[in-house]
Protein backbone atom coordinates (compact mmCIF):
# COMPACT_ATOMS: atom_id res chain seq x y z
CA UNK A 1 0.00 0.00 0.00
CA UNK A 2 2.75 2.26 0.94
CA UNK A 3 4.36 2.01 -2.38
CA UNK A 4 1.37 1.93 -4.17
CA UNK A 5 -0.45 4.31 -2.78
CA UNK A 6 2.16 7.07 -1.99
CA UNK A 7 5.07 6.25 -5.11
CA UNK A 8 7.90 5.55 -2.90
CA UNK A 9 10.10 2.91 -2.04
CA UNK A 10 10.71 0.50 0.12
CA UNK A 11 13.68 1.14 1.13
CA UNK A 12 12.54 4.42 1.86
CA UNK A 13 9.25 3.83 4.24
CA UNK A 14 11.48 1.42 5.91
CA UNK A 15 13.35 4.48 6.72
CA UNK A 16 10.29 6.00 8.53
CA UNK A 17 9.46 5.64 11.88
CA UNK A 18 7.08 3.40 13.22
CA UNK A 19 3.85 4.71 14.22
CA UNK A 20 2.87 4.70 17.99
CA UNK A 21 -0.70 4.19 16.96
CA UNK A 22 -1.86 1.97 13.97
CA UNK A 23 -5.57 2.37 14.48
CA UNK A 24 -5.49 6.54 15.23
CA UNK A 25 -3.33 6.33 11.59
CA UNK A 26 -5.96 4.52 9.80
CA UNK A 27 -8.84 6.44 11.10
CA UNK A 28 -7.46 9.77 10.20
CA UNK A 29 -5.95 8.10 6.61
CA UNK A 30 -9.48 7.46 5.72
CA UNK A 31 -10.95 11.18 7.04
CA UNK A 32 -8.05 12.76 4.74
CA UNK A 33 -8.95 10.05 1.90
CA UNK A 34 -12.78 11.47 2.38
CA UNK A 35 -11.80 14.72 1.98
CA UNK A 36 -9.80 14.09 -0.89
CA UNK A 37 -12.78 12.95 -2.79
CA UNK A 38 -15.00 15.31 -1.47
CA UNK A 39 -12.67 17.81 -3.58
CA UNK A 40 -12.87 15.94 -6.62
CA UNK A 41 -10.26 14.90 -9.62
CA UNK A 42 -6.57 16.86 -8.98
CA UNK A 43 -5.83 18.64 -12.19
CA UNK A 44 -2.27 18.49 -12.87
CA UNK A 45 -1.74 21.64 -14.51
CA UNK A 46 -3.71 23.92 -11.53
CA UNK A 47 -0.14 24.50 -9.78
CA UNK A 48 0.98 25.94 -13.04
CA UNK A 49 -1.69 28.23 -13.87
CA UNK A 50 -0.97 28.91 -10.00
CA UNK A 51 2.17 29.86 -10.35
CA UNK A 52 1.19 32.22 -13.93
CA UNK A 53 -1.60 33.84 -11.45
CA UNK A 54 0.82 34.49 -8.88
CA UNK A 55 3.69 36.04 -11.36
CA UNK A 56 0.93 38.02 -12.66
CA UNK A 57 -0.44 39.09 -10.04
CA UNK A 58 2.94 40.27 -8.09
CA UNK A 59 3.83 42.23 -11.80
CA UNK A 60 0.45 44.36 -11.25
CA UNK A 61 0.57 45.56 -7.58
CA UNK A 62 4.20 46.21 -8.85
CA UNK A 63 2.71 48.43 -11.41
CA UNK A 64 0.01 50.12 -8.56
CA UNK A 65 2.80 51.06 -6.79
CA UNK A 66 4.79 52.23 -9.55
CA UNK A 67 1.77 54.29 -10.59
CA UNK A 68 0.84 55.64 -7.47
CA UNK A 69 4.34 56.52 -6.95
CA UNK A 70 4.38 58.84 -10.44
CA UNK A 71 0.75 60.03 -9.20
CA UNK A 72 2.48 61.59 -6.30
CA UNK A 73 5.11 62.84 -8.12
CA UNK A 74 3.11 64.16 -10.24
CA UNK A 75 0.65 66.01 -7.42
CA UNK A 76 4.20 67.69 -6.08
CA UNK A 77 4.97 68.92 -9.44
CA UNK A 78 2.03 70.22 -10.32
CA UNK A 79 1.37 72.15 -7.10
CA UNK A 80 4.92 73.22 -7.89
CA UNK A 81 3.98 74.74 -11.44
CA UNK A 82 0.41 76.32 -9.95
CA UNK A 83 2.51 78.51 -7.28
CA UNK A 84 5.34 79.24 -9.71
CA UNK A 85 2.25 80.58 -11.78
CA UNK A 86 0.12 82.46 -9.64
CA UNK A 87 3.35 83.73 -8.90
CA UNK A 88 4.01 84.62 -12.47
CA UNK A 89 0.50 85.91 -12.50
CA UNK A 90 0.78 88.18 -9.79
CA UNK A 91 3.91 90.20 -10.87
CA UNK A 92 2.44 90.66 -14.42
CA UNK A 93 -0.63 91.58 -12.84
CA UNK A 94 0.68 94.56 -10.70
CA UNK A 95 2.83 95.45 -14.10
CA UNK A 96 0.16 95.47 -16.14
CA UNK A 97 -1.91 97.58 -14.36
CA UNK A 98 0.96 100.10 -13.32
CA UNK A 99 1.32 100.26 -17.31
CA UNK A 100 -2.29 100.44 -17.98
CA UNK A 101 -2.64 103.34 -14.96
CA UNK A 102 -0.42 105.68 -16.91
CA UNK A 103 -0.85 105.54 -20.52
CA UNK A 104 -4.81 105.25 -19.07
CA UNK A 105 -3.47 109.36 -17.92
CA UNK A 106 -1.93 110.12 -20.78
CA UNK A 107 -4.86 109.16 -23.02
CA UNK A 108 -7.17 110.68 -20.53
CA UNK A 109 -5.85 113.97 -18.78
CA UNK A 110 -6.85 113.96 -15.17
CA UNK A 111 -9.24 110.16 -15.54
CA UNK A 112 -8.25 107.84 -13.52
CA UNK A 113 -8.04 104.05 -14.22
CA UNK A 114 -7.11 100.54 -13.22
CA UNK A 115 -7.45 96.97 -13.15
CA UNK A 116 -8.96 94.83 -10.26
CA UNK A 117 -9.56 90.97 -9.72
CA UNK A 118 -12.76 89.97 -9.58
CA UNK A 119 -13.70 86.74 -7.54
CA UNK A 120 -15.07 83.85 -9.42
CA UNK A 121 -18.71 82.90 -8.76
CA UNK A 122 -18.38 79.23 -9.59
CA UNK A 123 -15.93 77.06 -8.10
CA UNK A 124 -12.47 75.64 -9.78
CA UNK A 125 -12.79 78.22 -12.45
CA UNK A 126 -10.01 81.43 -13.00
CA UNK A 127 -10.11 84.83 -11.57
CA UNK A 128 -11.33 87.91 -13.66
CA UNK A 129 -10.34 90.84 -14.69
CA UNK A 130 -12.60 94.11 -14.43
CA UNK A 131 -11.17 97.17 -15.60
CA UNK A 132 -11.92 100.08 -14.09
CA UNK A 133 -12.14 103.34 -16.20
CA UNK A 134 -13.29 106.80 -14.89
CA UNK A 135 -12.26 109.83 -17.41
CA UNK A 136 -12.40 113.69 -16.07
CA UNK A 137 -15.67 115.04 -15.28
CA UNK A 138 -17.61 111.58 -15.97
CA UNK A 139 -18.93 109.53 -13.30
CA UNK A 140 -19.48 106.27 -14.85
CA UNK A 141 -20.20 102.93 -13.10
CA UNK A 142 -19.88 100.67 -16.12
CA UNK A 143 -17.94 100.65 -19.47
CA UNK A 144 -20.97 100.38 -21.28
CA UNK A 145 -22.31 103.76 -20.45
CA UNK A 146 -19.10 104.96 -22.11
CA UNK A 147 -19.03 106.42 -26.17
CA UNK A 148 -17.80 104.12 -28.34
CA UNK A 149 -14.44 106.46 -28.81
CA UNK A 150 -13.85 105.98 -25.02
CA UNK A 151 -14.46 102.63 -25.12
CA UNK A 152 -11.53 102.28 -28.14
CA UNK A 153 -9.19 104.17 -26.03
CA UNK A 154 -9.56 102.03 -23.14
CA UNK A 155 -9.20 98.71 -25.14
CA UNK A 156 -5.98 100.64 -26.54
CA UNK A 157 -4.58 101.38 -23.36
CA UNK A 158 -5.36 97.87 -22.03
CA UNK A 159 -3.92 96.61 -25.08
CA UNK A 160 -0.46 98.59 -25.16
CA UNK A 161 -0.75 97.96 -21.41
CA UNK A 162 0.15 94.44 -22.01
CA UNK A 163 2.71 94.61 -24.87
CA UNK A 164 4.95 96.97 -22.90
CA UNK A 165 5.54 93.59 -20.54
CA UNK A 166 7.39 92.48 -23.84
CA UNK A 167 8.39 95.45 -26.16
CA UNK A 168 7.80 94.14 -29.54
CA UNK A 169 9.12 95.15 -32.74
CA UNK A 170 6.20 96.92 -34.31
CA UNK A 171 2.05 97.55 -34.14
CA UNK A 172 -0.55 96.35 -36.67
CA UNK A 173 -3.14 98.72 -36.24
CA UNK A 174 -6.31 98.42 -38.25
CA UNK A 175 -8.33 101.64 -38.51
CA UNK A 176 -8.26 101.29 -34.48
CA UNK A 177 -9.35 104.99 -34.37
CA UNK A 178 -11.86 104.81 -36.58
CA UNK A 179 -14.66 105.74 -33.53
CA UNK A 180 -12.80 108.32 -32.34
CA UNK A 181 -13.60 112.49 -32.58
CA UNK A 182 -11.19 115.19 -33.48
CA UNK A 183 -10.15 115.41 -29.27
CA UNK A 184 -9.73 111.74 -28.40
CA UNK A 185 -8.02 111.12 -31.92
CA UNK A 186 -4.67 113.99 -31.20
CA UNK A 187 -4.89 111.93 -27.76
CA UNK A 188 -3.92 108.97 -28.80
CA UNK A 189 -1.76 110.91 -31.96
CA UNK A 190 -0.21 112.29 -29.23
CA UNK A 191 0.62 108.59 -27.40
CA UNK A 192 1.58 106.81 -30.68
CA UNK A 193 4.14 109.43 -31.33
CA UNK A 194 5.59 108.06 -28.35
CA UNK A 195 5.26 105.36 -29.01
CA UNK A 196 6.85 105.46 -32.62
CA UNK A 197 10.16 105.94 -30.55
CA UNK A 198 10.16 102.30 -29.34
CA UNK A 199 8.30 100.36 -32.10
CA UNK A 200 7.21 100.28 -35.81
CA UNK A 201 3.87 101.26 -36.38
CA UNK A 202 1.59 99.89 -39.02
CA UNK A 203 -1.81 101.47 -39.45
CA UNK A 204 -4.51 101.03 -41.68
CA UNK A 205 -6.20 103.85 -42.04
CA UNK A 206 -8.94 106.69 -43.37
CA UNK A 207 -8.38 108.99 -41.36
CA UNK A 208 -6.16 112.62 -42.66
CA UNK A 209 -4.87 113.50 -39.61
CA UNK A 210 -2.99 109.83 -38.90
CA UNK A 211 -2.26 110.22 -42.33
CA UNK A 212 -0.36 113.01 -41.32
CA UNK A 213 1.84 111.61 -38.88
CA UNK A 214 3.20 108.96 -41.11
CA UNK A 215 6.90 108.57 -42.57
CA UNK A 216 5.36 106.72 -45.36
CA UNK A 217 2.10 105.99 -46.78
CA UNK A 218 0.58 103.06 -48.81
CA UNK A 219 -2.77 103.81 -50.57
CA UNK A 220 -4.05 100.93 -53.16
CA UNK A 221 -5.82 102.40 -56.26
CA UNK A 222 -7.86 100.57 -58.67
CA UNK A 223 -6.78 100.88 -62.60
CA UNK A 224 -9.00 101.16 -65.61
CA UNK A 225 -8.65 97.71 -66.60
CA UNK A 226 -9.94 96.62 -63.25
CA UNK A 227 -5.89 96.44 -61.62
CA UNK A 228 -4.60 97.31 -58.93
CA UNK A 229 -1.94 99.01 -58.26
CA UNK A 230 0.38 100.05 -55.07
CA UNK A 231 0.78 103.37 -55.07
CA UNK A 232 4.02 104.90 -52.02
CA UNK A 233 4.53 108.14 -50.65
CA UNK A 234 7.45 109.26 -48.05
CA UNK A 235 6.43 112.31 -46.25
CA UNK A 236 9.28 114.82 -44.83
CA UNK A 237 7.46 114.85 -40.91
CA UNK A 238 10.63 117.01 -40.14
CA UNK A 239 9.84 120.15 -42.51
CA UNK A 240 5.58 119.55 -41.66
CA UNK A 241 6.85 120.22 -37.84
CA UNK A 242 9.66 122.82 -38.35
CA UNK A 243 6.20 124.60 -40.42
CA UNK A 244 4.09 124.38 -38.13
CA UNK A 245 6.14 125.20 -35.47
Amino acid sequence: HITADLEISVETALESEPLANIEQAKNESVKIHKKLNGMGGFDASAAQEYEQAQERYDYLISQIDDMQAARSALRKIVAAIDERMQQQFDVTFDAVNKNFTEIFEMLFPGGTGHLELVESTRDQEPLGVEVKAQPRGKRITNMSLMSGGEKSLVALALLFAVYRIRQTPFYILDEAEAALDDSNLRRLMSYLDILRTQAQLIMITHQRRTMEMADTLYGVSMQADGVTKVVSQKLDRLGKNEQHA
